[in-house]
């Protein structure tokens, strides 16, 4: 897949919730994760089995005015607004960084100046941080992966090759 993604959290204050994200961040393959005015600890969030900040670069920024993003980098974020594009009508940029807002709250007034679109999950409320992440990011794997086309009906039997680049792709089957 071309471009690359980083996500991440402003004001989050639950270890376990960022943990999940970074974690689901690492196999979906983000190039990076972020916090921006956020408690968060490699070591108290134990729900980040894969121990993504080891893997991936992890930025910590103690406010908006030291955020920063790589130039072309544009800024997305999430939040359950009206005026947002709907995840499933949204064109993701090759080169984003994903921003969720923290808990029982919205992302601020700053960073939401900041960001170049603002996206919402078409649900009747707000997902858990890690949940909506992980939507996110399935949602970017399926528009700009090489998944080929999806069938159109389960009565559809000739499905399109599974490129191999897909983990179970083709199996090859040896002589015995």
């Amino acid at each position: 897949m071309r471009g690359y993604f980083g996500i991440g959290v402003e004001g989050l204050s639950k270890p376990g919730n960022a943990g999940n994200l970074f974690r689901t961040a690492h196999a979906f393959g983000a190039s990076f994760v972020f916090t921006l005015a956020a408690t968060y600890s490699v070591r108290r969030a134990r729900s980040d089995t894969s121990v993504a900040p080891r893997s991936i670069p992890w930025y910590d920024y103690e406010g908006v005015e030291d955020f920063s993003l790589p130039k072309g980098c544009r800024l997305v974020g999430v939040e359950l607004l009206d005026e947002a594009v709907d995840l499933p009508r949204f064109c993701h940029p090759l080169n984003a960084a994903y921003i969720l807002g923290p808990e029982r709250s919205s992302l601020s007034a700053e960073i939401t100046a900041r960001c170049d679109h603002i996206i919402r999950i078409p649900t009747r409320f707000c997902l858990n941080v890690a949940t909506a992440g992980a939507v996110i990011m399935y949602d970017r794997l399926i528009a700009l992966g090489k998944f080929g086309e999806r069938a159109t009906s389960v009565m559809n039997k000739e499905l399109p090759p599974r490129p191999e680049h897909v983990h179970g792709g083709p199996k090859i089957r040896r002589k015995r």
